[in-house]
């Protein structure tokens, strides 16, 4: 079995957990080690729960400040980051 990719989400507790849901929930072919969150007043430290997140998170999935990210980044071996807002400015992304 091939190494699976290692995925931070980055989002605002909306669309990440969205695009989550519909692409990388049971997808035996990624590891989504956390999720960033920067919009949502102390929503960082919490865990995406265990019902929510499917099988192959059995602990759930922790939600990390995204000014972390680079920390996070090295820490956990990130593969991939995934851009998942819905509201942030082409200036802002570029």
């Amino acid at each position: 079995m091939a190494e699976k990719t290692r995925v931070v989400i980055l989002g605002a507790a909306g669309r990440d957990f969205h695009n989550f849901n519909t692409y990388f929930r049971d997808n035996e072919q990624f590891e989504v080690v956390a999720f960033t969150a920067t919009q949502i007043p102390d929503i960082e430290g919490r865990k995406y729960p265990p019902e929510l997140a499917g099988k192959l998170y059995p602990e759930g999935i922790p939600i990390l400040a995204e000014e972390d990210l680079p920390q996070i980044i090295k820490e956990k071996n990130v593969d991939l980051a995934v851009l998942a807002y819905s509201d942030l400015p082409y200036e802002y992304v570029m």
